[in-house]
């Protein structure tokens, strides 16, 4: 999604300062925060490529499959950058999946595919979220799986399950965001009317500055998070009524 130009050991470097000083400012609860994250983080940027890669071959592209983007393995799919970020700021993003439009069987047109591929991403995340819902459901809510833990495991697997459902739930959102470079852009380019698309691709550079300011201010979270919390307080209200309605609470 990102490209900063960068050579692999001034990544690293960076990496390192930013986790460093984000530990820093977090002590203990921070770190401990940092391991209960990583599996939701892994899981969710890992899926969210994989979609793309999978919707692109479905379609007929097979570059992301030439490229070993059809698996879900997470070092084909986590950017350095994206992983931290998603971390220590909430928001991030996977590896980009390479496509080449030309590839595509035909069955749609060329916005409409690219659009279903972009889509894919955000709809698996939205997926994992609610597939872990009901999981947190099953382990906390109905059966005594739990119980024959320690209290201090039953926390641990609380505390992951939880940040599994919001950071699958916060990266869907982001990535809907209709700037670019995110996903939300390339829908939103299939549904606008030829001049707009012309005149969206030739104000992309204007585009990126707003997605910044709008980051850099913390504009986003005002934005995001009612979405965030009417997403998720929807999906808890669909499982609970399953649940009831199955009579299994």
């Amino acid at each position: 999604m990102f490209n900063f130009g960068l050579d692999r050991r001034t990544i690293t470097i960076i990496i390192v300062v930013m986790l460093g000083l984000w530990l820093l400012n977090s002590g203990t609860s921070g770190i401990l925060n940092l391991l209960l994250t990583i599996p939701g983080v892994l899981i969710a940027l890992t899926f969210h490529e994989f979609a793309h890669a999978y919707a692109a071959d479905k379609l007929g592209d097979e570059t992301p499959r030439m490229q070993g983007r059809l698996n879900l393995n997470p070092l084909s799919h986590i950017d350095p950058f994206g992983f931290v970020f998603l971390i220590v700021a909430g928001f991030g993003w996977g590896k980009p999946v390479q496509i080449n439009p030309r590839n595509f069987n035909g069955k749609y047109s060329l916005s409409k595919a690219e659009a279903i591929v972009s889509a894919a991403g955000p709809i698996m995340n939205f997926i994992l979220a609610f597939v872990f819902l009901i999981i947190y459901y099953v382990l906390f809510n109905i059966t005594n799986v739990m119980q024959g833990l320690s209290t201090q495991w039953q926390l641990v697997v609380y505390q992951i399950v939880l940040y599994t459902i919001s950071i699958n739930i916060g990266l869907g959102v982001f990535n809907l965001i209709p700037l670019p470079p995110l996903d939300g852009s390339k829908i939103l380019m299939h549904f606008l009317p030829y001049n707009g698309k012309q005149w969206f691709y030739n104000n992309q550079q204007i585009f990126y500055i707003v997605f910044l300011l709008i980051w850099i201010t913390g504009l986003s979270s005002t934005i995001l998070n009612p979405i965030f919390n009417g997403i998720l307080s929807g999906m808890d209200w669909i499982v609970y009524n399953i649940f009831k309605l199955l009579m299994l609470i």
